[in-house]
């Protein structure tokens, strides 16, 4: 393991990184009062209007709805997986922007022992707290309505939420890492949250996309997402399309991390 000398004792990698857990846990106490609506309680309102409500006027076809009985079952797992995409990309645009550009936390922290990876790999984890937490509350209160019988599935995918929501943090990381404006966000909010939102099967099969539409949207993170999520949901998994689904997240996120970390030194080195 690299460990850094300080005169004293030399310092390992994961001991600087679990030393920052003090930050992150004020900074959860002071701010996880804003995050409620946002993270909690617009989800499910999203599956009460569009699972729901809407729902009661689909017919529950399984050849239609990729094997679901109803749309709410159809719905839910797409949601789910477009809501840990949303709290990970909310958790690295303007906090990271915040931290180099206003706050100057990183600035602060480079001054210690800490390397740009250590700060990365901690706020990451943090991330992953959050992404957690959030969509472990909504697949609670989704099994409150009995659409999906097995506890393992639902572990399961709330793992897969986790990877997803990593995914998205690590590559969001590094771009919000070299941008020295923060009006690029809206940008990217327009023009790669909301359509992947929209037109990544959460709330329809992208085969009623046209083709060009359709083979876009298979390669977008949350499709690949929202697939492993609805067949483990529904157990109905396909295990060679499950690991394309894994492999794609796993090695964004691994190759994400490296552009963070990457990212962060090239910029506090400036």
């Amino acid at each position: 393991m690299d460990r850094i000398s300080t005169g004293q004792a030399p310092i390992g990698r994961l001991e600087l990184v679990s030393r920052q857990l003090d930050y992150w846990v004020t900074v959860y106490r002071r701010t996880w009062r804003g995050t409620i609506i946002t993270s909690f309680l617009m989800p499910l309102l999203y599956v009460a209007a569009m699972g729901v409500l809407l729902g009661g006027f689909i017919e529950g076809d399984p050849a239609r709805l990729e094997g679901a009985t109803s749309y709410l079952t159809f719905v839910v797992p797409g949601l789910v997986a477009a809501h840990a995409m949303q709290v990970a990309t909310g958790e690295t645009m303007y906090p990271v922007m915040g931290s180099l550009k206003w706050a100057k936390t990183y600035y602060g922290q480079i001054a210690t022992p800490l390397r740009p990876s250590d700060i990365v790999a901690a706020q990451l984890l943090y991330v992953a707290f959050r992404v957690a937490s959030a969509c472990g509350v909504f697949l609670l209160v989704v099994a409150v309505f009995g659409i999906f019988g097995s506890v393992s599935s639902l572990l399961l995918a709330w793992l897969v939420q986790v990877l997803t929501g990593l995914a998205f943090a690590t590559v969001f990381f590094g771009f919000s890492a070299t941008l020295r404006q923060e009006s690029a966000f809206s940008v990217v909010q327009r023009l790669v949250i909301i359509p992947q939102f929209l037109f990544s099967g959460a709330f329809f099969p992208i085969a009623n996309l046209s083709a060009p539409l359709e083979l876009l949207a298979r390669v977008t993170p949350l499709w690949h997402s929202v697939d492993l999520t609805r067949m483990i949901l529904l157990e109905q998994v396909d295990g060679g399309q499950a690991l394309v689904h894994l492999g794609y997240l796993g090695v964004m996120t691994v190759v994400g991390w490296w552009f963070a970390a990457w990212a962060l030194t090239r910029r506090l080195a400036l």
